[in-house]
């Protein structure tokens, strides 16, 4: 069982690395590159592109540095790595990333059901993340790796709605609102509901290492 959930998340990792790889590309501010192509109507409104970039360039780097914050392995072999990338993971979140993706939100143009589920999830990557930042501050390990996780629950839905989006786009019309609507739910709600399902396993193995950090 351990075996199959490594393997799941190095597969998750890879998928991560080529996500971030075509993030990037749009750090040439080709007004017209790639998806933008597809949303001159936003581009054209003048108050898309900064809100665009803001989500896109620093998102990619942010999924990246969430799955070494989650490792314990790296959190004990470069605690010092470990507590600069928290940084770069809480404020890039904060102050980039997800109001980048709140403003994209009311461009998606995919109905009412599409721009809910991004208005929540955006909005509860902003206040996990803002309280896993908190509770570290307090020197709360148990609380903040919990709050972690939750924030990083979200951060996976980058992967999840391309993924979904590739698996269904020959079987479902993802031009319909509703069809999209399902897909944008999927993409990170039943990840937050497995760290909820899990989190009193989480939060005992925090507490452990506090525990053992506090008797060493």
């Amino acid at each position: 069982m351990r075996g199959l959930a490594k393997l799941a998340w190095t597969f998750l990792f890879l998928l991560a690395l080529a996500l971030t790889g075509n993030a990037l590309t749009y750090v040439n501010l080709d007004p017209s590159y790639g998806f933008l192509n597809f949303k001159q109507g936003a581009v054209s409104s003048g108050f898309y592109l900064p809100f665009f970039y803001a989500h896109v360039l620093l998102g990619g780097l942010i999924l990246l540095a969430g799955f070494l914050q989650v490792s314990s392995w790296f959190r004990k072999k470069y605690l010092t790595i470990h507590r600069n990338l928290g940084r770069f993971y809480v404020f890039g979140i904060l102050f980039f990333a997800a109001p980048g993706g709140l403003v994209m939100s009311f461009f998606v143009n995919k109905g009412p059901w599409v721009l809910t589920s991004f208005l929540l999830q955006c909005s509860l990557w902003f206040y996990f993340t803002a309280m896993a930042f908190l509770k570290i501050r307090k020197k709360d390990v148990a609380a903040h790796e919990l709050w972690m996780w939750r924030s990083f629950s979200l951060t996976l839905a980058a992967i999840m709605l391309r993924a979904y989006i590739f698996l269904t786009s020959n079987t479902f019309d993802l031009g319909q609102s509703s069809a999209y609507g399902i897909i944008a739910w999927a993409s990170w709600l039943p990840n937050l509901l497995l760290v909820e399902y899990f989190k009193k396993g989480i939060l005992r193995k925090a507490l452990n290492k506090s525990s053992q950090v506090a008797q060493g």
